[in-house]
């Protein structure tokens, strides 16, 4: 069987792309007696190929009767026993999509939908001329890693739900599977909890906003806030579950908490400064204004958290841990006391003991905690699973002692970092991380044994809005960035520098179109578009590589 990979284009790339037919042979034709044949456990990918390549191309896909023209849908035992492996099939008979399990069949759809080209992206034809031809291919898949994640950060900037869905159905097509929902912070507290209406009637929106880097002299005067409804987020989880993603949600303890102190004064550190003074906050930073390390205070989240597993069926949830300035609680009697009556030697152990309390009551439920590298100072909580920010050593010492960790340093994979030199770009931040570099991160450090290296659950990019006014920017900075990053994740790619980048960059040509047909605003290959800039707007650009990359 001949390669065909270079007329596939496909991202992210599979395991194996084969013609279908000797000789290379003929294609697959879609046309309006196309049927959809599915199989027992197949329905949801039906309906979801109904409504999207169905809308696309103007076809019915009607329920198969007794045409020999279908597109077959299978899930059950096969090749592989990873859920989420597939097979797809195309000849001149036949289109045939098989899914270990129906994650599996729904990625086989994808990459359906990448065959046919930009056009099928769209939510309605675009003529009632187009052939939609399928090549003949036989293409067998499965990702490298179980969690391909995308964090994002609705706190700093307030994404609305509709856009929230939409950044579910991008990350669908690029077979990302965990959304982390950032939804706390101290410039605003995103989900509804009934016991505590304050949380979002004081915590979901701040006066005025500053605009760009915190050094930056401009504010935007225009109150910003936002928030979700039960409700909202109900529909939120359902509709990733149809996607195969599994949401995340983050609630930010003890530090990254002003929002929450506005609302609830009575949760900071009120024997050190007068928290009725605080509002949410409108700059961006390190913040000192910190959870007071109380019984209230563990009451009071243990009720935000029972509110919120109700809503979030995920086995993991993230409580944030960290940047926890301890500033206050070095000040706070009340805080020392506690250190003392613990038999605790400082405040990091005092902060390792706020985690592994909530550690062990989510998996009295449970639940798994997630928490980022910070928690591992003053002793890991046990259980408790490593979000590798600040580089690679937090997760590598993770892994040697047992946890389970996601890779997610920002050397690599903080896409609000600027994408290139020069002034055009807007409100620059950190180092330059560009596609390539993106392209080139390996999740598992070589330092790892094979051992320790069955620790690292996956990858995720994280998306921080500081900078981020609206879901423009947003992509922006995104895009394209995050097709590199989940071919990362999705693919079982050579060593860093062995990867052929240049192949991607002709693949990435296809896939643009494909972009610009869902109305992703990226940064284009050759610099941002006017309307892309930011003039005059101070970031914070830093010069060389960065630190321990």
């Amino acid at each position: 069987m001949t390669d065909v990979t270079s007329e596939t284009e496909l991202i992210p790339a599979p395991s194996s792309v084969a013609h279908a037919l000797p000789g290379g042979g003929v294609g697959y034709i879609l046309d309006a007696g196309t049927e959809i044949d599915a199989g027992p456990g197949t329905e949801r990918v039906a309906q979801w190929l109904r409504a999207t390549v169905g809308a696309a191309t103007g076809l019915p896909l009607s329920p198969h009767r007794d045409s020999g023209n279908r597109i077959m849908l299978r899930v059950g035992p096969g090749e592989s026993d990873d859920p989420e492996a597939y097979t797809l099939i195309v000849d001149g008979y036949l289109v045939h999509l098989w899914g270990a399990d129906e994650p599996g069949l729904f990625y086989a759809a994808q990459t359906l939908r990448q065959l046919l080209g930009p056009e099928a992206f769209r939510r309605a034809p675009v003529t009632a001329e187009r052939r939609w031809e399928l090549p003949a291919v036989s293409i067998r898949d499965a990702p490298r890693f179980p969690w391909r994640g995308l964090m994002l950060d609705v706190a700093r900037h307030f994404m609305p739900k509709e856009g929230v869905l939409r950044y579910l159905d991008l990350m669908a097509a690029h077979k990302l599977n965990v959304f982390h929902f950032h939804l706390t912070d101290d410039q605003g507290w995103r989900v509804q909890i009934k016991r505590y209406p304050k949380l979002t009637e004081i915590g979901s929106w701040r006066a005025r906003t500053k605009f760009g880097h915190r050094a930056s002299q401009l504010w935007d005067d225009k109150p910003h806030g936002g928030y979700y409804t039960q409700d909202d987020i109900r529909e939120i989880v359902a509709y990733a579950a149809e996607r195969h993603i599994t949401v995340v949600p983050e609630i930010d303890v003890p530090g990254h908490s002003q929002a929450a102190i506005a609302a609830y004064p009575e949760l900071g550190n009120t024997d050190v400064i007068d928290t009725n003074s605080l509002s949410v906050w409108d700059t961006w930073g390190i913040n000192p204004n910190v959870l007071a390390p109380t019984d209230n205070t563990l009451r009071f989240y243990e009720g935000v958290f029972e509110e919120l597993l109700e809503l979030f069926p995920s086995e993991f949830i993230h409580v944030g841990g960290d940047e926890c300035l301890k500033d206050q609680w070095k000040q706070s009697a009340i805080a020392q006391a506690r250190i003392a009556e613990l038999g605790l030697a400082d405040e990091d152990e005092l902060q390792s003991w706020f985690i592994g309390h909530f550690d062990k009551w989510l998996s009295a439920r449970g639940r798994r905690l997630v928490g980022w590298d910070e928690i591992l100072e003053g002793g890991l909580a046990e259980g408790a699973v490593v979000s590798s920010w600040r580089g690679f050593e937090g997760g590598i010492t993770a892994a040697r002692a047992g946890h389970d960790v996601v890779m997610c340093p920002e050397q690599y994979v903080y896409l609000d970092w600027r994408q290139a030199p020069g002034e055009d770009e807007p409100v620059p931040i950190a180092h330059v991380r560009s596609l390539e570099d993106v392209y080139r991160f390996e999740p598992v450090p070589e330092r790892l044994s094979e051992d320790e290296a069955r620790h690292v659950l996956g990858a995720q990019a994280n998306v921080w809005t500081e900078v981020m006014e609206d879901h423009a920017r947003v992509d922006y900075q995104t895009f394209p960035r995050l097709a590199a990053f989940a071919e990362v994740a999705w693919s079982a790619l050579p060593a860093p520098a062995e990867r052929d980048f240049a192949d991607f960059e002709r693949r990435m040509a296809a896939h643009y179109p494909r972009l610009d047909a869902l109305g992703v605003a990226y940064r284009p290959p050759t610099g941002p578009l006017p309307w892309q800039r930011r003039p005059g707007v101070l970031g914070r650009p830093k010069d060389g590589p960065p630190p321990n990359a």
